[in-house]
């Protein structure tokens, strides 16, 4: 008995030992080839400026990125707000991205190529934040690499091209900022 419980033990700790060596290998994928995602607007984690949102001219705000994976096919931005009432609200998609792509000016709904789909205001276009009066909301501006042009109708809603990329991410960097509309 003891030296099955010795041997099943063996096997465990292999077992263990195969899964770390694979997160280790995906790790060091990632730092030799990490995305940056980057915009002249606002710092990573600070402040949404009133420029880019319903209480400015709601124009979407430059971006930028570096070290896309040498597979990538297309890329896809998606800006959402987590703290919304419902499931996932979104501001901003773009697919079908170029990879010879590597920024977008400011006021920039999709670039010369890609598809622009349908935001939480149903319509084609970046639609900044606009939290209710009082209330202070996280958004998430994430760029997705992937492996393949994702075969959707422009138009898509921002569900079904989250969807239709989940097999097809190769990398992904996301920018944090918060908003906050006080009460006037």
């Amino acid at each position: 008995m003891q030296i099955l419980v010795r041997f099943l033990f063996a096997i465990l700790l292999s077992m263990t030992t195969i899964a770390h060596a694979e997160e280790a290998k995906e790790a060091i994928k990632e730092e030799k080839n990490p995305m940056e995602l980057s915009t002249n607007a606002f710092l990573d984690k600070g402040m949404f400026p009133t420029l880019y949102t319903c209480d400015g001219k709601d124009i979407s705000p430059q971006l930028s990125w570096a070290g896309i994976p040498a597979n990538t096919k297309t890329l896809a931005i998606i800006m959402q707000d987590p703290d919304a009432p419902t499931d996932k609200f979104y501001h901003w998609v773009v697919y079908n991205v170029p990879s010879t792509v590597k920024e977008l000016p400011q006021g920039t709904n999709a670039p010369s190529g890609a598809l622009i789909g349908k935001n939480s205001f149903d319509k084609l276009s970046y639609n900044g934040p606009c939290p209710p009066k009082g209330s202070s909301h996280t958004y998430t501006i994430t760029l997705y690499a992937l492996d393949s042009r994702l075969k959707l109708p422009e138009g898509a809603k921002g569900a079904d091209v989250t969807k239709a990329m989940q097999s097809h991410i190769l990398g992904k960097t996301t920018l944090t900022t918060v908003y906050s509309r006080w009460i006037e």
